[in-house]
């Protein structure tokens, strides 16, 4: 194959894992960041985010737009966020039916993709000493404390939707933090849903403003963390992941308003047992289809991480 045709297959291949992390983003308990993680783009995602700035502008000036466009590594991200876009717009309605009719399997699924995650990462620690496990703890103590928060009413006004999609973004491109989780709380979700549904290109405008300047920014700093302090970074990363697992245990039981709802999606759940969860509901736990989920997710996950070993030891 040409170096063309190369070029053209890896950014097919982007394209796709921007669909992955889109079809993630939309799970209110996913991060998009995770699926970026796993897939091995997340470095390169975060320093081309970090390439974007003012400078931007004088290259553009001085050299065109060529050189621009290399600079800040532009096929790289129009491809990504092409895949993560039609992600979002196509599978929005398939994701939330599946949540709504089989939830169990889906954060099953989820559950064994994140658990997984942990294995590379944990593994490309360089070094560990104690500040590796403080920061590790660090990061469970984060994710545990988000999927303590209660949701809040907050008007969808263009500043609140600015400074929504800043927040959530933010979150969005941490492993393990979910950006939608994070809406949730807040209570802009359903709105940020529906503006996407019926193309309120305001509202669209508004969040989407707030979440390219929290990307800009947030990203400079976690590849600064990633290329000074990789160890510590990469631990507390592993540690939102292996924290945030609470937030997608499959067998929750809704509590308050939402039971009386019986709304399967709502924010408000406890975790439970399998058996618990049955005894309570009346309905089966699907243990089995549930398990079959988890473990073909984390046998996905692991087999990606081997192919993109191999990978990486064949070009180096």
């Amino acid at each position: 194959m040409t170096s063309r045709g190369l070029l053209r297959h890896r950014y097919w291949s982007v394209a796709a894992r921007g669909m992955a992390m889109g079809a993630a983003d939309v799970v209110p308990g996913v991060s998009g960041g995770t699926i970026a993680f796993i897939t091995g783009i997340y470095q390169e995602l975060l320093d081309s985010l970090s390439s974007i700035g003012p400078h931007t502008l004088t290259v553009l000036r001085r050299h065109g737009i060529g050189v621009a466009w290399k600079t800040v590594n532009g096929n790289f991200l129009l491809a990504l966020f092409a895949g993560i876009l039609l992600s979002i717009f196509s599978l929005a309605t398939l994701i939330s039916h599946l949540l709504e009719n089989y939830p169990i399997v889906v954060w099953s699924f989820f559950f064994g993709l994140i658990l997984a995650s942990t294995v590379p990462i944990l593994r490309q620690i360089p070094r560990r000493s104690p500040s590796v496990f403080v920061c590790l703890a660090l990061g469970v103590l984060l994710a545990v404390a988000v999927s303590e928060m209660r949701p809040a009413q907050v008007p969808a006004t263009p500043l609140t939707l600015f400074f929504s999609g800043a927040l959530a973004i933010c979150a969005m491109i941490l492993p393990g933090i979910s950006g939608a989780f994070i809406l949730l709380m807040i209570g802009i979700y359903p709105r940020v849903l529906a503006a996407v549904h019926e193309l309120q290109l305001l509202n669209l405008f508004c969040f989407a403003s707030g979440a390219a300047v929290g990307l800009m920014l947030f990203s400079r700093l976690l590849s600064c963390l990633m290329r000074r302090y990789i160890s510590r970074t990469l631990a507390f990363l592993a540690g939102v992941l292996l924290g945030s697992l609470k937030i997608v245990w499959p067998w929750k039981l809704p509590l308050g308003e939402a039971a009386a709802a019986g709304d399967k999606l709502a924010p408000l759940m406890s975790n439970s047992w399998p058996g618990s969860y049955a005894s309570a509901t009346g309905e089966s736990a699907h243990l089995v289809p549930a398990l079959a989920a988890a473990v073909s997710a984390a046998a996905l996950v692991l087999l990606v991480d081997f192919l993109g070993e191999k990978y990486r030891s064949a070009h180096s």
